[in-house]
């Protein structure tokens, strides 16, 4: 039994500030952010289920989810829905995953961001991501690189040009 004299007083302290976290926890964020960018769903995925936040951002506000979105990982960015990552999740810049996916030309990226994936053997979906979230947004960057085939996955083939003032046609 200890006494009141052995109980510490005060607890350790805790880091609040990435420059206070030792280097060894520095060197696994850096490891899972590359896990991420390099599409190592397998490697990502253990430490995950062993409680990594699957919205764990970097210095740059990017989620794991950006970082797979972006660089078109279809089955790392499944794995990171799947265990509940946030498809709105916005960086620093104010981009969205689905933006930046539609940015790099990624078909089964965005349409698996905009469509949901399946979470369980019951049914349910991950969290649809939302086109019109970030800026520029995916519906402006589809626009912005004439990708017809996105407008129409986002149903947004038809939505008004922000900006733009319609002329008539004809003469004047």
């Amino acid at each position: 039994m200890q006494t009141t004299s052995q109980i510490p007083t005060s607890a350790p302290s805790v880091p609040t500030s990435v420059s206070q976290l030792p280097p060894a926890a520095l060197d696994l964020a850096t490891k899972l952010f590359d896990y991420a960018r390099q599409g190592h769903t397998s490697e990502l995925s253990t430490y995950v289920n062993a409680g990594i936040p699957p919205n764990m951002t970097n210095h740059a506000g990017d989620t794991l989810l950006m970082l797979a979105a972006y660089h078109g990982h279809a089955d790392t960015v499944r794995m990171l829905l799947a265990r509940g990552a946030d498809p709105d999740a916005l960086n620093d810049r104010g981009q969205s995953p689905v933006a930046g996916a539609v940015f790099k030309g990624h078909d089964e990226v965005v349409r698996m961001l905009v469509e949901g994936v399946e979470m369980g053997a019951d049914g349910r979906r991950s969290k649809r991501a939302d086109v019109y979230a970030g800026q520029p947004n995916a519906v402006d960057s589809a626009r912005m690189f004439k990708k017809e085939e996105y407008l129409r996955l986002f149903g947004a083939e038809d939505a008004p040009v922000p900006g733009r003032i319609d002329r008539p046609q004809g003469g004047a």
